[in-house]
């Protein structure tokens, strides 16, 4: 594993930011969060949307934030099947909004634009990729159907001149998949704390949240747990996959459905535990959220989730249900325990910020443009200063 060490010495400070990103996942959130950090201190971002377009409340949101400019397209996403064409078109758009946003970085929440014709020095988050999830969830790689998908990631990380990773474990994974990952760098993912509850005395009810329809969430272990539980189990989240793949059969949890920011942290305030037994996490929002609020977090023992968890969870193997079923059964009857987990989720969260995720990505572009500059024989000072707003761009 190649984790990127910082470079000697100051970096410059990039002002316009192209960033990519999808409305429906933890992305849209992680674009919206670097943004409002980014815009405290000057710097613009061109958010460009690709998929689903955003729904009414994340437009008015991204309207809060100063100096984020929105705009999105109905592309189909490099994840989704078919999408070669609209991959290609989508580049067209992405390069031509480059050309009159003039970003001084490009951030791609995605791989297969990385391998485009930028004039400006290409950051690459990864957040998943379909090979590491097979690979996860089924034991092998992925079938033929998705060889031009990852031949897209694997030129996408080669052509980045930084990668971003949530987990060291991730990057492990990624460099498994798809070979050598030159200019990796770890930033863990962050969420504001802001309506967080931890409370002691929490509510006997156990809350799990993810896409029912993802088989990396690997809820249905939950569900047969739940049929041998004293205290009720609730799930949050989609029901029907983006491509109309319906969810697997629940019989003993209780459905919520997607909620929103707010209906889902008033979930978290309330549970005293918070399980998910993933199969396939690269960090996992949901676990930080539950943390936040100070829920007993009892996990599946993969290594993104040690990573980041170790010594404030329980863990359990992630195929094994009646481990599963025995852990929470334990804290339900264990209530000085629930209270310790929940107490030491909290700290640990605590090390999971917005800003330390805002200054860390600002730090890896600043290494991004002293590489590319020297690479281009320029300088890396140059074209970062603070440039007039751009209006409404369509």
């Amino acid at each position: 594993m190649n984790v990127m060490q910082p470079l000697p010495g100051p970096r410059p400070w990039p002002r316009r930011v192209l960033m990519t990103a999808d409305a429906v996942g933890g992305v849209w959130q992680y674009g919206l969060d670097l943004a409002a950090g980014f815009s405290r201190r000057g710097v613009e971002v061109l958010l460009a949307v690709m998929g689903d377009a955003p729904r009414p409340h994340q437009v008015a949101a991204a309207d809060r934030i100063p100096g984020l400019h929105l705009v999105s397209a109905p592309y189909r996403l490099e994840w989704m099947e078919d999408a070669a064409a609209d991959v290609d078109a989508s580049g067209v758009w992405l390069l031509t909004l480059a050309r009159r946003f003039k970003p001084h970085v490009v951030h791609l929440n995605g791989y297969a634009h990385a391998a485009l014709p930028w004039d400006r020095p290409v950051v690459v988050a990864a957040h998943s990729c379909v090979r590491t999830w097979w690979r996860a969830v089924h034991g092998e790689d992925p079938p033929p159907v998705w060889d031009d998908y990852t031949s897209w990631v694997a030129a996408g990380l080669a052509a980045a001149d930084a990668v971003i990773v949530p987990t060291a474990a991730f990057l492990a994974m990624l460099e498994a998949a798809h070979g050598r990952i030159e200019f990796a760098t770890v930033v863990h993912n962050g969420r504001s704390a802001a309506g967080a509850r931890p409370i002691a005395d929490k509510e006997p009810l156990i809350l799990c949240a993810g896409r029912l329809w993802d088989e990396a969430k690997n809820i249905p272990a939950v569900d047969a747990a739940a049929g041998c539980l004293p205290w009720p189990v609730f799930v949050a989240g989609a029901a029907a996959g983006p491509d109309g793949s319906p969810p697997p059969r629940i019989e003993h949890m209780r459905l919520l459905g997607a909620l929103g920011e707010t209906e889902l942290r008033a979930c978290y305030n309330r549970a005293a535990i918070f399980v998910t037994p993933a199969l396939y996490e690269p960090f996992g929002l949901a676990v930080l959220e539950a943390a936040q609020s100070g829920c007993a977090l009892v996990l599946s023992d993969i290594p993104t989730l040690r990573e980041l968890w170790d010594g404030a969870a329980v863990f359990v193997p992630s195929r094994e249900a009646d481990a599963l079923r025995r852990a929470l059964a334990e804290l339900i009857e264990d209530g000085d325990r629930r209270r310790s987990l929940g107490e030491a989720a909290v700290v640990r969260a605590r090390a999971y910020t917005p800003e330390r995720m805002v200054q860390r990505t600002l730090a890896v572009y600043g290494e991004a443009l002293v590489r590319w500059s020297a690479a281009v024989g320029g300088d890396a000072a140059s074209g970062v200063t603070l440039s007039q707003p751009v209006g409404t761009l369509r």
